[in-house]
């Protein structure tokens, strides 16, 4: 926002260095970019936050100044004259979307001589940047940046029955914008139309063909407040912005639409003659009043790390325009003023009387009192994720929540429904939220190819976003997703050693299905504690292809809370054994359709407690093999907490285990 100190002069003494001006703001929150010698006057470049759009108006910047530097602001009263019928005889307003436009006024001058501005009112505006236009546009775009309310001009006689209707665009409809440039709309943008054709795009920019021109003497002057997310959307669709659309974008005071209409007529009638009709077509709901917030004094000190006083901090607080409304000695109540609208909490307000008794009041060194909360379940269960992958070789992700179409896919924890769109987002194509973390996590490890890191390991915890069925939310549970160039067993190892430091790995459970995701016959169902707790596989060539990826990899999703909720946190002391171990290794026959799972689960019953474990080492298939039989090649390792196993033992054992396994799959001994 640039403002002009000559113009600030107008509203209040500016009796110090603008240097000291440009510091005193930059300390309390509006940051100084530069100042410039304007032809005598100087452009002074402050940075405003969006939770301050009062300060995108001279009057905004003038209040403020004043607080700091205890000066008193004197803001016009306009009072134009009127004469002639009522306006509501020369014009109307209907409001056919009201959620999207709260409040609408109108008001009209007859007799108007459209043409250069003097050259105060050029110069105010040379200063800022704008280029001059005529005196009536040039008064809107003045108004707009004295006081922060946009506003807009008609020519009266080219608008269709001399009405306005403010509703929604229909499919197929087009604006020939002021900028000479034709926009296709869309029944989600807000239009400002005649009873004929869109005249403009609310809050955004006007049409050529109602334009005040050279020729024009009848001017409708609008002055409305919009949802700022409708004008967020619009605009970005668009690829449209203007001066109005970002200050449309941000909440506007509610009580300056009446004003700056005010102040718009007495401008015009001084710079472009003419007559203003008596009274203002008002279409719209009153803003309910807000409540008060109250402020316990000690809370300032707590926060703080110092005291200050109460004489001051109702002499900061109702300097800032915020209206003192009872409350006790210790916690005075507030209503904050229309024109700040974030004001809303005690912590606010806190922020308040810092900034403006100064921050350099706050000793460095003061001890804040600090209250130390245990880290909860949650927290414990991340960091020891985060700790074990990490140690496993894998780096952690941070990904968007809003991606692409192409990226928006579901694993199969759920089938999510169709994804939620996101159109007020400032990212063109990532405006879908995400169903699985899966895939941005491809996508950073495709970034990195590119970018010559060829193997990426890379791990995620974060949420995903489920429609859910009559809801306007969605569901949004935690995932934790892997993404490895290693095989299939490879990920199965990282998810085992994963929960083994949580003591779960005796609960897990590997089933196989077919997830679209992954190649067919190497994907699988994760059952953790007799719960669904994933999906895990090789990444299909297919979506490889589609992401632009080179390498193969796999990838697996994990729901958080089950892990959650079944982590053991406690560390435990085992003993080393005392005794050793007794290895044996098994090729059995069995069915092609028998999954591993069920193979290990039988012989893991059969051995008995000696076993300690079992583990996959190798299928075969062909051969001299029948067909539809395969070879399952694992090993068996035995061994007995109390004393050293028997060879006899270990073999009675391996008895045990083929005969269980013959009789259940009619499985055979490979020799």
């Amino acid at each position: 926002m640039i403002v002009s100190w000559n113009w600030l002069t107008e509203y209040l003494r500016l009796d110090m260095p603008v240097d000291a001006l440009s510091e005193r703001l930059a300390l309390t929150g509006l940051n100084h970019e530069s100042t410039e010698d304007v032809g005598g006057d100087l452009a002074i470049d402050l940075e405003v936050t969006s939770n301050r759009p009062d300060c995108l108006g001279h009057l905004g910047v003038a209040r403020e100044i004043g607080v700091l530097f205890d000066r008193r602001v004197s803001f016009p009263n306009p009072r134009p004259p009127t004469s002639g019928d009522s306006v509501e005889t020369l014009t109307g307003v209907t409001v056919e979307a009201s959620d999207l436009c709260p409040r609408f006024t109108a008001r009209v001058i007859k007799g108007a001589k459209v043409g250069p501005s003097p050259f105060w009112l050029r110069k105010r505006l040379e200063t800022l940047g704008i280029r001059p236009i005529s005196n009536v546009v040039d008064v809107t775009n003045y108004v707009m940046f004295e006081c922060g309310q946009p506003l807009h001009a008609y020519d009266l006689s080219k608008l269709s029955e001399s009405r306005l209707i403010v509703r929604k665009a229909v499919k197929g409809e087009t604006l020939v914008a002021i900028n000479n440039k034709t926009y296709e709309l869309t029944p989600e943008m807000l239009v400002i139309a005649d009873a004929a054709r869109v005249v403009g795009l609310a809050g955004v920019m006007g049409g050529l063909d109602t334009e005040v021109g050279d020729a024009t003497t009848d001017v409708l002057i609008e002055a409305a407040r919009f949802d700022s997310m409708s004008i967020r959307r619009t605009s970005r669709a668009l690829g449209l912005f203007s001066g109005a659309s970002y200050r449309f974008e941000r909440p506007l005071d509610p009580e300056a639409t009446e004003w700056a209409s005010r102040r718009c007529c007495e401008l015009i009638l001084k710079t472009a003659g003419g007559t203003l009709h008596p009274g203002m077509v008002d279409v719209g709901v009153a803003r309910p009043a807000r409540p008060p917030v109250t402020l316990r004094l000690g809370q300032i000190a707590r926060v703080l790390g110092i005291s200050v006083d109460r004489v001051d901090v109702l002499r900061i607080l109702t300097a800032l325009g915020l209206t003192h409304a009872g409350g006790s000695a210790d916690a005075p109540s507030f209503v904050p003023p229309s024109w700040r609208s974030d004001l809303e909490r005690e912590i606010d307000l806190i922020e308040e009387v810092a900034r403006v008794h100064g921050y350099e009041h706050i000793p460095e060194d003061r001890a804040v009192p600090l209250t130390s909360a245990p880290r909860s379940t949650r927290e414990r269960v991340e960091a020891d994720v985060r700790y074990t992958l990490i140690g496993l070789g894998l780096d952690e992700a941070v990904t968007y929540s809003l991606v692409s179409e192409e990226l928006a896919m579901p694993l199969a924890l759920e089938d999510g429904g169709t994804p939620i769109r996101v159109d007020h987002s400032s990212r063109k194509r990532e405006n879908n939220l995400r169903r699985s973390l899966v895939p941005s996590l491809l996508s950073v490890r495709q970034h990195n190819e590119a970018h010559g890191s060829a193997d990426a390991e890379l791990f995620e915890i974060a949420n995903v976003y489920l429609p859910r069925v009559g809801k306007v939310l969605p569901d949004e549970p935690t995932r934790l997703a892997l993404v490895s160039g290693r095989d299939f067993l490879g990920l199965k190892g990282i998810v085992e050693a994963l929960l083994g430091r949580f003591h779960a790995e005796g609960d897990f459970e590997v089933r196989p299905v077919d997830v679209p995701m992954f190649k067919p016959g190497r994907s699988a169902e994760l059952i953790l504690a007799g719960k669904r707790f994933g999906f895990m596989g090789e990444v299909n060539p297919s979506v490889l292809k589609s992401l632009e990826l080179r390498d193969p990899c796999s990838a697996a999703e994990l729901a958080f809370e089950v892990l959650q909720e079944r982590a053991d946190l406690v560390p435990r002391y085992k003993p080393l054994p005392s005794y050793p171990v007794v290895a044996r290794d098994l090729s059995l026959v069995v069915p092609q359709n028998l999954p591993w799972a069920e193979l290990a689960g039988a012989v893991s019953r059969a051995a008995g407690k000696t076993l300690e474990a079992i583990v996959y080492l190798d299928t075969f298939k062909g051969g001299n093999l029948p067909e539809g039989w395969q070879s399952l090649h694992f090993g068996l390792r035995f061994r007995h907490p109390e004393r050293t196993l028997t060879g006899d033992e270990v073999e009675a054992a391996v008895k045990v285990i083929v005969a269980s396994c013959a009789s259940q799959f009619d499985a055979t001994l490979r020799t």
